[in-house]
């Protein structure tokens, strides 16, 4: 099979393809479910901006007909249609084509969802790829119905950079509930360091690579778009994009932050525990020591020889309980003078 080859690579997450289009200028915006190829044509006739979001990547048909309609390079599709790819930009005759991991957090079931964001960018339109239907770009879709402002006027490009910046901004927010539950840890790990804070720290220490490995290759895209010269992207839009660096920059350089304060949990976790056996062991020590002249004197009327005098002595049994309580006491003053506990 040809690496080109329009054929879903991934997980179906979605048992429906749907179309959903937005046609809008400054003064009207058009919401459309698309079902049909005719109304596929019917928007790339408009000659306002569009943005089209398909949710689905599996249909072959579909993709075909974008293919063909768009003058989109089939080697694209075939990217749109590889989940696993990482993320990446290339231009290509008829447009930009951009490609992202999205992070998504579900507060109720407290999971974290990635899924993999394709983009089109085009001269009148922006068509976005996403694996299953979801809410992410909703307000996206919000500031295009009720404000009359730059999103409506600003192209296809601006339009993508809004796509990318909520996708950072989800980066950041799940960086910071991450770090919260760090943060928390810390105190309970100076109040009581116990055996179970080390799988805490080894599971965040798994969620914050897991952050690092998508994010790190996301900055390396948006940094290359910065520095790509490119027809489908005007200057004055240029300088948000730069903006989406300094954002991505910042969640790139907190996932470092919190993995180092993660390496100076665990070593202070160490450190913790070796205090605290340390303590055991001197306790158990000292113990050891207080037993070890007991042990000799009981050890010494312990044997069985025929003349030992102090068998004989009246309060030979108190006279040796006194001496094992004087020679307690006198070690006990000797350790606490030595401050040794």
């Amino acid at each position: 099979m040809s690496p080109y080859a329009l054929v879903f690579r991934g997980e179906k997450k979605t048992d429906k393809i749907v179309m959903r289009a937005m046609d809008f200028n400054l003064e009207d915006v058009a919401e459309l479910e698309i079902r049909t190829t005719e109304e596929l044509l019917a928007l790339k006739k408009s000659k306002k901006l569009s943005w089209l979001n398909v949710d689905g990547l599996d249909n072959v048909d579909l993709m075909e007909n974008l293919a063909r309609l768009y003058q989109i390079e089939q080697n694209v599709l075939s990217e749109v249609m590889n989940p696993s790819s990482p993320p990446k930009i290339q231009e290509f005759e008829n447009g930009l084509f951009v490609t992202i991991k999205m992070l998504q957090y579900n507060e109720t079931e407290d999971t974290l969802t990635i899924e993999n964001l394709s983009i089109i960018i085009q001269e009148n339109i922006l068509i976005s790829f996403q694996e299953k239907p979801g809410i992410v770009f909703e307000p996206i879709r919000e500031r295009i119905r009720k404000h009359k402002n730059k999103i409506r006027t600003s192209g296809s490009d601006y339009l993508a950079f809004a796509l990318l910046d909520v996708v950072v901004d989800n980066y950041i927010y799940v960086i910071g509930l991450l770090g919260d539950k760090i943060e928390n840890l810390e105190e309970d790990m100076t109040n009581d360091p116990r055996k179970e804070l080390l799988d805490h720290i080894n599971s965040f220490k798994r969620e914050l690579n897991f952050l690092r490995k998508n994010i790190k290759p996301a900055r390396e895209m948006i940094l290359n778009l910065n520095k790509m010269e490119s027809e489908f992207i005007q200057d004055e839009n240029k300088v948000h994009f730069r903006e989406l660096q300094d954002n991505i920059n910042e969640a790139s350089e907190l996932t470092d932050s919190y993995r180092e304060i993660l390496y100076d949990q665990l070593n202070i976790y160490h450190s913790s525990m070796s205090t605290k056996l340390n303590d055991i062991m001197r306790v158990l020590t000292i113990i050891s020591v207080i037993f070890i002249p007991i042990t000799f004197i009981v050890g010494v009327y312990g044997t069985n020889f025929e003349n030992l005098p102090e068998l004989h002595w009246k309060h030979g049994y108190y006279m040796m309980w006194a001496l094992m309580l004087l020679t307690i006491l006198g070690m006990l003053w000797f350790f606490k003078r030595k401050k040794w506990f």
